[in-house]
Order: C-alpha cells, then sequence, then structure tokens
C-alpha cells in the first residue's frame, strides 16, 4: 500500500502520524513537507473531498492569522485560496491511501485508512 503524508516535521501529531505509517509493515510513505511543497488548488480540493470535509475544516487556526482574516466563515474557494497562497494554513498532517484521506488529528484517524 501506498501513503502519502502531508507533513510537517516541527508538529508532534504529523511526526506521530509518519511514525505509524513508517512502523507499518507493507506501507510505501511518500513524504511531503508541504510547507516547501504545497500542494496545489485543485489537489487541495480534491483532499478534501475525499476526506469528505469541507477545506474550512481542515484550517489551520492555532498560531496563524486564520480567525483574524474571516476565513473561519469563508466559503470553500476563499479558503483554499489562502491555503495555496499561506500553506500554514494547512492544518496537518493530511494523509492519503488508496482507503481514502484523512486529517490525522487525533493521530488515531490514521487507522481508518490503513
Amino acid at each position: 500500500m501506498k501513503a502519502t503524508i502531508w507533513h510537517n516535521p516541527n508538529c508532534s501529531k504529523s511526526r506521530l502520524a509518519l511514525e505509524t505509517l513508517q512502523a507499518r509493515d507493507g506501507v510505501e510513505v511518500e513524504v511531503i513537507q508541504y510547507l516547501k511543497n504545497p500542494p496545489t488548488r485543485e489537489k487541495l480540493a480534491q483532499l478534501y473531498r475525499d476526506a469528505g470535509m469541507a477545506a474550512r475544516d481542515g484550517l489551520r487556526t492555532t498560531g496563524t492569522d486564520a480567525k483574524e482574516r474571516g476565513l473561519t466563515d469563508a466559503d470553500d474557494d476563499t479558503v483554499l485560496d489562502a491555503m495555496v497562497a499561506d500553506p500554514r494554513l494547512i492544518e496537518r498532517p493530511l494523509v492519503e491511501t488508496g482507503k481514502g484521506v484523512r486529517l490525522c488529528r487525533p493521530p488515531e484517524k490514521i487507522e481508518e485508512i490503513l
């Protein structure tokens, strides 16, 4: 099984999700440090769609100015545009496998797609 994680090495939840993936036999892990290599708008939209969530639900509000910018009440198009312009607004870790996509907060949600 292939798993892709949009990862921030400075985030403990992201590190835990990556450790979980790496410890699983038969899982080929692709790590994308999304602050260095952000996903495209189209990829983000696909990830949230496949996770069954609105882009706003994947908005990082801690340590960002998302609330001040009104993004917590914005529509998905506005949120996606903001995330592409400033990847710090993307909550992490996002994990994608052939079984689906999850925002792995808490990290145990990863089990749903392994």
